[in-house]
């Protein structure tokens, strides 16, 4: 299956392997890259948040 997207690979250590293995079989994600880039999209989010978050308890805010 050809596609126009970016590409790269990522090396992880077998305990981080298992862990993106779990993510994917508990959330059915068909394949490896699928979830690995469902885990992106939300470690992403949650560091935009986080980041919203510190501006809005800032002191000059």
């Amino acid at each position: 299956m050809s596609t126009n997207r970016p590409r790269y690979t990522v090396s992880v250590d077998d305990e981080l392997f298992q862990k993106i293995e779990d993510f994917r079989y508990e959330y059915r994600y068909q394949t490896r890259s699928q979830a690995t880039v469902e885990l992106i999209r939300l470690g992403l989010e949650a560091l935009e948040k986080e980041e919203q978050e510190k501006k809005n308890t800032s002191p000059d805010s």
